[in-house]
């Protein structure tokens, strides 16, 4: 029986965007469904006690200007370290994935153009022309897929999607969860390639 796996993102994170098709490659090998969910990153932070990138301490925000330099070069991945459009309002974009979802298209290759957009083109995320498209570039219909991600259901699911990440124990973004068990970044995909690989049981807190 194939496994399950919870895919917890946001355009708005970099780690989302290096970890996406490595994610995507492991899920794919295993055989396992791949459930994707958008979450309100900042509602997140509030809940989970962290702080957004603008009120980090600098010696953090260092580190992360360091490390996502290390990543891009292990993904082979272009990045921006200071896109001209971040931070932006992310929330249309990230809702998009769960419009093409109520549309029975796979949202994967959508969110592929859209992290390389922001994150390697100077592309702005929290344009509807911009998201527009992309939506074309992919044969989808845009204007049917803006206006569902605009409806007031998929926001519901939007913030539905924030609260199951917050309860499955994620401190943060990308997320994956395998039958209960949490594995946050994108650094973790490795163990959860392990886990799947071995199809031990998840682990549980205490």
């Amino acid at each position: 029986m194939a496994e399950s796996l919870d895919y917890f993102v946001t355009l708005h994170s970099p780690w989302s965007y290096l970890g996406h098709q490595a994610f995507l490659d492991v899920a794919a090998r295993h055989g396992a469904q791949v459930r994707t969910r958008p979450v309100r990153i900042l509602d997140l932070f509030a809940e989970v006690g962290a702080l957004p990138l603008a009120q980090r301490p600098p010696t953090r925000q260092a580190y992360r200007l360091i490390e996502l330099q290390r990543v891009r070069e292990q993904r082979g991945l272009p990045l921006n370290l200071k896109p001209k459009f971040y931070p932006c309002d992310i929330g249309l974009a990230d809702r998009v994935i769960i419009a093409l979802i109520e549309h029975g298209h796979a949202p994967h290759t959508y969110m592929s153009a859209a992290y390389a957009a922001l994150w390697a083109q100077e592309a702005n995320l929290a344009d509807a022309d911009t998201l527009a498209g992309l939506l074309r570039a992919l044969g989808v219909d845009a204007d049917a897929i803006l206006k569902t991600a605009d409806a007031p259901h998929v926001a519901q699911l939007y913030a539905d999607n924030t609260r199951a990440a917050i309860e499955a124990g994620l401190p943060g973004l990308p997320g994956y969860v395998r039958g209960g068990e949490p594995f946050w970044g994108q650094d973790r995909i490795d163990l959860l390639d392990a886990a799947l690989t071995s199809g031990r049981a998840p682990y549980r807190a205490g």
